[in-house]
């Protein structure tokens, strides 16, 4: 008997090594296959299988599609792994994303938005929104009117602080997106 599994043993690796054997369980292989006839696993679910054939048949890019898709219906967040040889412990990996959650980045590229202004004031933020974009009179005044409009899209946070607190001094609403 002994002999026996040695000798499919080694016909097995060798079939392997030439391709000709696909997947065989190394037992099937040692017992000379007398557990090829039982059951491997649980029956699947006829459904199931035919999505599986179904996703198989696709191309590589229909298959990022296919990801894609549902992690967009299934609100799944993409997640990053970190690179091989940083030295994390696996065990500190949750706490770290915990403080992740908690630290949130701070902007510091805004868009100046002109939400709403005073009617009063309405003049002065004309000619500020004039000197401001370099707009004539008749195109900055447009430019007031048609509030909510954005000002200045990718201003530096000190910039923008400035913009606003001018914009805001004479009687106009001022949102940093």
């Amino acid at each position: 008997m002994l002999r026996q599994a040695v000798r499919s043993t080694s016909v097995f690796s060798r079939a392997s090594r030439l391709g000709l054997v696909r997947y065989q369980s190394s037992a099937a292989a040692v017992n000379g296959g007398a557990n090829a006839a039982a059951p491997a696993a649980t029956p699947v679910d006829p459904k199931i299988a035919q999505i599986v054939q179904d996703i198989s048949k696709l191309t590589l890019l229909e298959t990022s599609a296919l990801i894609q898709e549902l992690k967009t219906q299934l609100n799944i967040p993409d997640i990053s792994f970190p690179a091989a040889g940083a030295g994390t412990p696996a065990a500190a990996a949750p706490a770290e994303e915990a403080k992740e959650e908690e630290v949130v980045e701070e902007k510091t590229i805004f868009s100046i938005k002109l939400e709403s202004f005073d009617a009063k004031s309405k003049p002065k933020i004309i000619k500020e929104v004039k000197n401001l974009l370099g707009l004539s009179l008749v195109e900055a005044k447009k430019f007031v009117e048609s509030a909510p409009k954005v000002l200045k899209e990718n201003v530096a946070k000190e910039d923008a602080d400035k913009v606003k607190a001018a914009l805001e001094g004479l009687g106009a609403k001022i949102v940093l997106e």
